[in-house]
């Protein structure tokens, strides 16, 4: 940890605790970033906790499907409101962060969910903080989402003087970094961000579909946050993993201005359950909590936000997709292989892309309070109508003089407009980068044999100094949102999508000519024609509750 000396002596100097915390996982061709030297399958952790003890309200499944078209999860149709019903908080919750299918192979099954998740550890966890609903009989506190019972688990009720308003609620997530540090080592916090991005977006495309709005809450302390939803009772967790608090959102419900604040933990009364313990043993990873520390989101390590320009970019134009909202959310999976012969058409490739331009009233960016900050680098492999090579997608106008000058020099910078749908799409180098994408996503295929791929480019050291050490999280969550976009956008234009958390960083700087930290790759991605396992058996998630009394 590194300090500064001042008058009152040594401050600990967290913007470089995090940068050294970020230099120090990165991948390299001749290391990896420390890790497990293999995987302890007797303590891989449970995908699913529970609080023993706490009262459990099993929420309606949805039966038909009444949602609206695919488009209007990307802003290009208007949604009537769902009232707030029990019933309608079953389906976001159903389709932002509850359970898209179960598989089984041999002997083994897993489920997988709505939001994507590295390795499938699933380190997030979600609260809801409900005012008084019809068909609840816990009445209004914090409850805890179930995503396997598809159930919310009773924390806290609130006291009959607390009246929360009821033209909405909030949601809060939160991380077991142990579960990824399980698999992946220290790397495993950028993973946990990535997860609670990916998580974000999944919450916000699934208010679409209800014609809701969700707004994060940018600058709430993680302390007022670990108190709201109970993790910091040590009573509550004993020896079971702790919970990282990491966000709380604003799900509003209606068209009227959002004007209510985030609950006060003093409204609780009574508090429920006691959190099960998810592995019986441990490897220590102290990195990370020295990464949790340095970031912590609070007043003295995150300063104002400052407005940024969005840029002025036209109505969304999603791929057209006959799906509705909820087919579409359900549908989505991380492909493990592409064919590597799939061609995408340009329109389709620009219309993925464009449902990743931070437009302030459309989803999922009207969610992101921030200026855009991170760009996307293109390996463009097998787009009809585009010449193969290394594009930039400049999701910042304000950054392209920036960028210029930190590229190098013999790279191009040349905006193209051989298309009908205007798009900040510029030319860098042309050449086949198939096999420089695989080596680069630590010789994986997936980054070749997709139509195209990408690096999630963030500007990195000046919004650190700016903003603080806490908005480390926040670009990794930016990184995620867009990756959240990216899948539901493949899906509608017949393809898949997968991230990539296995790169190396510096390889693909030095091939950009950066240096220093102004700018950072923080996640990887890729789209291509999906070659599916048919060993693998597909079940319909639910199935294990059919029959169960609620």
């Amino acid at each position: 940890m590194k300090s500064i000396l001042t008058n009152d002596g040594p401050v600990r100097d967290a913007v470089a605790d995090i940068i050294a915390y970020h230099d120090r996982t990165k991948h390299q061709p001749e290391r990896y970033a420390n890790g497990p030297g293999g995987l302890d399958w007797a303590n891989q952790p449970d995908p699913f906790r529970r609080f023993e003890g706490a009262p459990a309200f099993r929420l309606p499944l949805a039966g038909s499907d009444a949602t609206p078209p695919a488009a209007a999860l990307f802003g290009a149709a208007t949604v009537t409101p769902r009232p707030f019903t029990l019933e309608a908080l079953g389906l976001f919750l159903e389709l932002s962060l509850g359970l898209s299918a179960r598989k089984e192979f041999g002997g083994s099954s897993w489920y997988l969910r709505m939001n994507p998740s590295s390795g499938n550890l699933h380190p997030t966890e979600a609260y809801a903080v409900l005012p008084v609903l019809a068909g609840l009989a816990g009445g209004a506190g914090v409850y805890h989402y179930a995503p396997r019972q598809h159930a919310l688990e009773q924390r806290a009720r609130w006291l009959p003087a607390a009246t929360p308003d009821p033209s909405g609620f909030h949601v809060g997530l939160t991380s077991v970094c142990w579960r990824e540090a399980w698999k992946y080592g220290e790397r495993a916090f950028r993973y946990c961000q990535h997860d609670v991005g990916h998580a974000l977006g999944a919450l916000r495309f699934a208010a679409a579909a209800l014609g809701w709005r969700v707004q994060l809450l940018p600058d709430l302390a993680e302390a007022a946050l670990a108190r709201l939803l109970g993790l910091d009772r040590k009573e509550d967790f004993g020896d079971a993993e702790p919970e990282t608090p990491e966000l709380l959102v604003r799900v509003v419900v209606n068209n009227r201005a959002a004007t209510n604040p985030p609950p006060a933990a003093s409204n609780a009364g009574d508090w429920f359950g006691r959190a099960n313990r998810l592995s019986d043993s441990h490897v220590e990873w102290p990195v990370i909590a020295e990464a949790i520390a340095a970031s912590e989101r609070n007043a003295g390590n995150l300063n104002p936000l400052q407005p940024g320009n969005l840029g002025d970019w036209s109505p969304p134009t999603p791929p057209a997709c006959a799906h509705s909202a909820r087919q579409l959310i359900g549908q989505r999976r991380s492909a493990v292989d592409f064919d590597g012969v799939t061609h995408l058409a340009k329109e389709s490739f620009l219309a993925i892309l464009d449902t990743t331009l931070p437009r302030p009233a459309a989803s999922p960016f009207d969610v992101w309070p921030f200026p855009p900050r991170v760009h996307l680098v293109l390996f463009v492999h097998r787009i009809s109508g585009l010449v193969p090579g290394l594009y930039l997608w400049l999701r910042a106008p304000a950054d392209a003089a920036a960028l210029r000058r930190a590229f190098r020099a013999d790279l191009g910078f040349e905006l193209v407009t051989d298309s009908a749908m205007p798009a900040p799409l510029y030319r860098l180098d042309g050449g086949d980068l198939r096999d420089f994408a695989r080596a680069l996503s630590c010789g994986q295929d997936i980054a070749a044999d997709g139509a195209f791929s990408l690096g999630m480019l963030a500007r990195f050291a000046p919004v650190l100094r700016e903003r603080g050490a806490g908005a480390y999280r926040e670009l990794f969550w930016e990184a995620g949102l867009i990756g959240q976009a990216l899948y539901l956008a493949a899906e509608a234009a017949g393809v898949r999508g997968t991230g990539i958390g296995c790169y190396f960083d510096d390889v693909l700087h030095r091939r950009l000519g950066l240096t220093g930290h102004d700018w950072q790759s923080l996640y990887h991605f890729t789209i291509g024609g999906p070659v599916e396992d048919p060993r693998l058996r597909s079940l319909p998630p639910y199935t294990h509750l059919a029959g169960d009394a609620q």
